[in-house]
């Protein structure tokens, strides 16, 4: 029987989790995934678990912070003046906010502390740092 390998398109069906079992995600309520593997459109960890699957076969499989979204980066953390924000702003901690870098480019950030003078912000991925596991299901590939 054939098995999946780089270059070959895929589709799959998926639950992602975090080591307490947390979902973040999951593709069971719509659509199959579909990517060519070895096109590094995702995780790597993720895209190398596929490598050997024979159509319809499940795994899970946990990949290691570094093989998803990298460790955590403490270099992503700073903290602003609060008053260097707009007053209108609603603040609190676990609020996504969309600033530019120097050079305009947009980057996501977390609000992950706030008190009366300062605003912590985290630019990390929110699943940086964190060991993920995947049930997966290869449902097609050409």
């Amino acid at each position: 029987m054939t098995r999946a390998k780089k270059g070959d398109t895929v589709q799959v069906h998926y639950t992602g989790k975090i080591a307490t079992g947390e979902v973040f995600d999951s593709s069971l309520e719509r659509e199959p995934l579909e990517f060519c593997i070895g096109e590094r459109k995702l995780i790597p960890g993720f895209e190398e678990a596929l490598v050997g699957m024979q159509l319809g076969e499940s795994k899970t499989i946990t990949i290691a912070s570094h093989k998803a979204y990298g460790d955590h980066d403490e270099t992503l953390v700073s903290s602003v003046d609060r008053n260097l924000l707009p007053k209108e702003l609603p603040l609190e901690e676990g609020t996504k906010l969309q600033i530019g870098d120097e050079n305009e480019i947009p980057t996501i950030v977390t609000v992950t502390k706030i008190n009366e003078e300062q605003v912590t912000l985290d630019a990390n991925h929110p699943l940086a740092g964190k060991d993920l596991t995947f049930d997966i299901k290869l449902i097609s590939f050409t």
